[in-house]
């Protein structure tokens, strides 16, 4: 599946455990909240980058106390209509000041890239055919926004009272 990141398809070099894998000593890993939970102390003991897999019904706020030593997060879309992964995103970046990877994996669609980017998603897991195209696509269908968002940009109420209005640069 390609992976999205700053507008540009990327090789993703992170690899993605199950619950019963073995975890290497080196290396960059995503492990299930689950796992990560149950085996906290390992996981953040090990040499690597950490990130972990979140369904879109986990409490992300139980990561609060670690999000300082977690690289990427990765929620998940299990159907394009379930939106509550955008939740979890605003509640990561905005509530709990996550600043890694904060990666859309599932069931990406083109028509949602541009509001996954202003939720706080810098990067996308997504079978879309031309996932660039529709990424820039959808970067260039808007330049002014009446909600503010998590993305360095402030509505378009702020702009016309003189307040700052940074274009898209990546959804």
């Amino acid at each position: 599946m390609p992976l999205l990141k700053g507008g540009v398809e990327v090789a993703d070099g992170w690899r993605a455990l199950a619950d019963a894998e073995p975890v290497p000593a080196q290396g960059d890993v995503v492990v299930p909240l689950a796992r990560f939970l149950a085996e906290r102390e390992a996981l953040l003991a090990r040499g690597g980058k950490l990130g972990v897999r979140c369904r879109n019904t986990d409490a992300v706020e139980v990561l609060a106390p670690d999000l300082h030593r977690i690289d990427l997060i990765a929620l998940e879309f299990p159907r394009f209509g379930d939106g509550r992964a955008f939740t979890q995103a605003r509640v990561l970046r905005q509530r709990l000041g996550f600043q890694g990877e904060l990666r859309a994996t599932g069931e990406v669609l083109a028509d949602q890239l541009l509001h996954m980017g202003r939720c706080g998603f810098d990067a996308f897991a997504a079978a879309l055919p031309d996932l660039v195209a529709e990424w820039r696509k959808a970067g260039a269908s808007y330049r002014a926004y009446y909600q503010p968002a998590t993305a360095d940009q402030a509505p378009l109420i702020a702009a016309l009272r003189g307040g700052r209005r940074t274009p898209l640069a990546n959804p």
